[in-house]
């Protein structure tokens, strides 16, 4: 399906791949891995026909129709695959999100575009409803609402305005997008990044699904385990396939280095045996002849290079010199916005060597609870009482935009610790992958795994008892994924993690705790006891909805419709001040991209005017991620009161 011969491609000076030739067959589930910058997305880039090889050839094979996702008919008639990816930017359109995500099956709205024109020609109009049928048409809207609460949508967001979702909501819609459409083809690129554990139990289970060839770059030891067959490993400007998933990767890696460096080892000494040779008989009239042959030997000689696997990030959290103990207290705690509770009565601990992992359902609190960890809420009721001198490091991807990108790394640390050696700093900044001139580089082009291990820099410089972890390998390929595992393991002060990744969970946590139904509750089980615990409250839900609308003597409708109606009141009212505010954030923030996108506000004159706007803008990407976590908390509210 997929064929490159010979292929070579190139962005601006730098060789990303060099003579590669590989056969990728339909049906396929190939996991493409590599370093950060090896040419990952450059390779999804040449497939989607935006770039073009420099050498060697890419042939896309035919097929005779999309795969619909089980919603659509094949076709007998060879057309050009269908390859559906997921867009990085979203306009801020004022469309429903159920309808832009609709706009995905591009064939789909041809047709009913030429059924809204086509009036007159009977034939015509025929032909086009049996392929509106065919392609899965009566059927789309709800194909498209499953698949936004499969992503984590509220039934009431499925008609909101795609303008009112911030950014990484916006991708869940373009993801959304992307698998409606009855592809041959699926290019996902980090596709976990933006969402939540179970929104990822969800995706992995639909993609298990899917019919046509998937090529899917992650970073997610587990996500690839659980879903392709093959690997393709990009590594020294070339493409190596691997058959199985990625732990099965690991291994034939693994055995290919050792024999790799064996071999590496006995060429060298013959080599140096033959050198040896050289130097000592090429003056030797008698020897001369033979030593002139072992140089020869060597110029033909195909030199096989050393097998390196070392990572460029290798890091500690720094400790502080005293413990308090317990660090942190919550007692009878609620937690929520504008005086609405969304967790009450939380009961919690915190001792030094902790390591807790947070789980729950999208929507359900688990960012809030952190927050509230973090002192960036206040309690409504109860006690949160911090140890003495206690200090905190917080991580969440709102953090990632507060950075100053007029300063480099160095300057960073310099600004938390002023007091602090440059060549400490250097040597330290060296272990997070900003060695030498690396730590100079202005943080304004940085990419979003740069920025990450930045502010992981700066929370492990300040030595903190706590460390609050909300999403933090979001980004971070699999060698800094790795490293910051390790060095979580060896930190002695707690740990309390939200994390997708759940090879993250399951080597860190030691204990885990469920965020439901407003409560924090210990969860006595591991991952795969908390999969089981997501399906069994999905059918719940839905058999809680059968039996509400079942005509029954004992189900007093009337009563039931009251205590609905006072509990949605208030929250109704909220949803709609909330919705109002976000308004007037995004409006604001318009504003100040479009004056930092005016090359006016760069000139010198306006240098005060321009740090301005960076601050006003870092100010208001972290209120609108406030405000849209309590949205989602409020509408997951009202959307389970609508099941009962």
């Amino acid at each position: 399906m997929i064929t490159l011969r010979n292929a070579s491609l190139r962005r601006g000076n730098r060789v990303l791949l060099e003579d590669v030739s590989l056969i990728i067959y339909a049906g396929q589930k190939v996991g493409i891995t590599g370093a950060n910058g090896t040419g990952k997305s450059s390779l999804f880039a040449l497939l989607r026909g935006e770039i073009h090889t420099d050498s060697g050839d890419l042939d896309m094979g035919r097929a005779g129709s999309p795969n619909a996702a089980g919603a659509g008919m094949r076709r007998s008639s060879p057309r050009r695959l269908t390859i559906a990816h997921v867009a990085q930017e979203v306009a801020a359109l004022d469309r429903p999100a159920i309808d832009y995500v609709i706009d995905g099956d591009a064939e789909l709205r041809d047709i009913e575009t030429q059924l809204e024109l086509d009036t007159d020609n009977g034939q015509h109009i025929a032909a086009l409803y049996a392929r509106y049928e065919n392609c899965g048409g009566y059927t789309v809207r709800a194909r498209a609402a499953q698949l936004l609460s499969g992503l984590g949508f509220a039934v009431p967001d499925h008609t909101r305005p795609v303008q009112s979702f911030s950014g990484g909501w916006r991708m869940r819609l373009n993801l959304a997008k992307a698998l409606i459409c009855r592809s041959d083809l699926l290019l996902l690129d980090e596709p976990t990044n933006h969402l939540d554990l179970d929104t990822v139990l969800w995706l992995e289970q639909w993609l298990l699904s899917y019919p046509g060839t998937l090529l899917l770059i992650s970073h997610d030891r587990d996500f690839l385990d659980n879903v392709v067959d093959t690997i393709a490993h990009v590594e020294h400007r070339t493409i190596t396939l691997y058959s199985g998933n990625y732990a099965q990767f690991e291994r034939q890696r693994a055995e290919r280095l050792a024999l790799q460096q064996g071999t590496y080892e006995k060429q060298q000494r013959e080599i140096a045996h033959m050198q040896d040779f050289v130097a000592r008989f090429r003056a030797k009239a008698s020897k001369a002849r033979q030593a002139q042959s072992r140089l020869k030997a060597l110029d033909r000689m195909t030199v096989i290079a050393a097998a390196h696997v070392d990572s460029p990030f290798q890091f500690s959290f720094r400790e502080p010199a005293k413990y308090p103990s317990p660090l942190l207290r919550l007692d009878e705690a609620d937690a929520g916005y504008n005086d609405v509770a969304v967790l009450k009565q939380i009961k919690l601990i915190l001792e030094p060597g902790e390591r807790l992992g947070i789980l729950g359902r999208n929507g359900a609190g688990k960012s809030t609870l952190v927050k509230l960890l973090a002192n960036e809420l206040s309690v409504l009721n109860g006690q949160r009482i911090e140890g003495q001198n206690l200090r905190i490091g917080y991580f969440a991807q709102h953090q990632l935009e507060q950075l100053n990108p007029a300063q480099n790394a160095l300057q960073h640390i310099q600004q938390a610790d002023p007091q602090a050696a440059e060549q400490e700093i250097r040597s330290f900044l060296g272990g997070f992958g900003f060695a030498g001139d690396d730590a100079l580089r202005l943080v304004a082009p940085f990419s979003g795994g740069e920025k990450a291990r930045l502010v992981l820099a700066l929370l492990a410089w300040q030595r903190p008892h706590l460390l609050l972890l909300d999403e933090p390998t979001n980004h971070l390929d699999l060698d800094m994924r790795d490293a910051l595992t390790l060095a979580l393991q060896e930190y002695q002060g707690a740990v309390v993690v939200v994390s997708h990744d759940r090879y993250l969970l399951r080597t860190l946590a030691d204990r885990l705790v469920l965020v439901a139904d407003g409560r924090v509750t210990p969860f006595d089980g591991d991952l795969e006891d908390y999969r089981v615990w997501l399906s069994q409250a999905q059918n719940q839900i839905q058999s809680v909805a059968k039996v509400g609308k079942a005509s029954s003597p004992l189900f007093d409708a009337k009563a039931q419709a009251r205590v609905l109606s006072q509990q949605r009141r208030p929250l109704e009212k909220r949803l709609t001040e909330i919705e109002k505010q976000l308004s007037h954030l995004h409006k604001e923030k318009t504003a100040v991209e479009a004056l930092l996108a005016d090359p006016v506000c760069y000139q010198t004159e306006n240098a005060a005017r321009l740090k301005e706007g960076i601050a006003k803008q870092a100010r208001l990407v972290e209120q609108l991620q406030q405000v849209e976590d309590e949205w989602l908390e409020v509408s997951e509210a009202l959307s389970s009161l609508a099941t009962t």
